[in-house]
């Protein structure tokens, strides 16, 4: 079997984070399978584009997936963010 998967990385930290909002970057790391610093850029590109909300708490982030925002590719651009989380949860 092959080392890619149907969802990218970028998904994965949605979905992640739909079920926790809580989850730190090293445990979003771990669970992914990629780095710290990878996790990192990611929240970044998703907090910019408007998919997920970041709320500082001392030292730690809660984060909101704003699942109302539609899919960012043109073939699922019909589709939420919302209508993603309901297929794989």
């Amino acid at each position: 079997m092959g080392h890619w998967t149907f969802l990218t990385n970028h998904a994965h930290v949605l979905l992640c984070l739909s079920d926790d909002g809580d989850m730190r970057i090293r445990d979003l790391a771990v669970r992914i399978g990629i780095t710290e610093r990878a996790v990192q850029r990611i929240l970044k590109d998703l907090a910019e584009g408007g998919y997920l909300d970041v709320q500082k708490d001392g030292r730690r982030n809660h984060y909101d997936v704003c699942q109302d925002r539609p899919m960012r590719h043109t073939v699922e651009a019909d589709s939420s963010v919302s209508d993603l989380l309901k297929i794989l949860h």
